[in-house]
């Protein structure tokens, strides 16, 4: 089944394979058609690499971080992209590209229709492995994921409350543990919310266009503070600068665009509750100002 599944990956490798439409009148076959479904596919990976940034928010506790945030950032992100890479080798080698939705087997359903687009269960059980192991998979990654972003998380709001940009309340720490739970229950119920405000795809697109702008706008800010305070200590280093964060500007905006464009039911809601922040963080700031002694 190995064999048959790398013969009809690659049998043909420069062989042009029926596809279906973006969305309708858009052929994945023409040049701007196959950019859309690209931008419109990265949705996934971009939210299962998005944590990489997050140990940054822990950087007033990292021991030497001039060094240590810099070689956290690179092996993580590394370590997830061959990850990444090497799980779609194992795929393409075990289950062919095609099949059919009615397909009675796993091999005949293929990567294309696989159950519920689950493909590494179907890799897995392809391979006789069996889906119980990759649910315990699941639940170790998720775990550990959660994890990371439950606590590093917390530090954004527990910052912007010592600085007064959001309720001070959430700014308390506990008298013994000195953690800002506080803050962890705020997140908490934020969180509640958005689980049951849609489905796990229809949050994807909602969460990874929001994460893009917030992203763009503090690469964008690197390009402002240079040339508004050129003098500046700066300990980390922009490599590329200015080429590669340009580049970064460029491809998230038209990913973003893509994904007002074809996706707007999950997207245009994001843009809107970014877009309040601004006068929320006007209003917040002039009460910070004003109560101050």
């Amino acid at each position: 089944a190995a064999t048959d599944a790398v013969r009809h990956n690659f049998g043909s490798f420069w062989t042009a394979r029926p596809t279906q439409d973006v969305v309708p009148d858009l052929s994945a076959m023409t040049a701007f058609g196959l950019f859309v479904a690209l931008c419109v596919s990265q949705t996934g990976s971009l939210f299962s690499a998005d944590a990489w940034n997050n140990v940054t928010f822990t950087a007033g506790e990292v021991k030497n971080p001039q060094r240590n945030l810099p070689i956290s950032l690179a092996l993580g992100t590394g370590v997830v992209i061959l990850l990444y890479l090497l799980c779609n080798v194992i795929y393409l080698n075990v289950l062919p590209l095609d099949g059919s939705p009615n397909g009675a087997t796993v091999l005949a359903r293929g990567i294309k229709y696989a159950t519920e687009d689950r493909v590494a269960t179907a890799a897995f059980a392809q391979m006789g492995l069996g889906q119980g192991l990759m649910a315990i998979a699941i639940m170790i990654s998720s775990f550990g994921c959660n994890n990371g972003l439950i606590l590093s998380g917390a530090r954004v709001y527990y910052a912007m409350a010592k600085d007064g940009l959001f309720f001070r309340s959430v700014a308390k720490l506990h008298p013994t543990y000195k953690t800002p739970y506080v803050s962890l229950m705020v997140q908490m119920v934020w969180t509640c919310i958005l689980c049951i405000s849609g489905s796990y795809g229809q949050l994807l697109d909602y969460i990874v266009f929001a994460v893009l702008v917030f992203y763009i706008l503090t690469i964008a800010g690197v390009f402002i503070l240079r040339r508004t305070r050129p003098n500046v200590d700066r300990p980390y280093r922009a490599i590329g600068y200015p080429v590669l964060p340009a580049i970064y500007i460029v491809m998230a905006l038209f990913i973003d665009v893509v994904l007002l464009r074809y996706k707007p039911q999950f997207t245009w809601p994001g843009l809107i509750i970014v877009l309040l922040g601004i006068p929320v963080y006007f209003l917040w700031t002039r009460r910070s100002v004003a109560s101050a002694p």
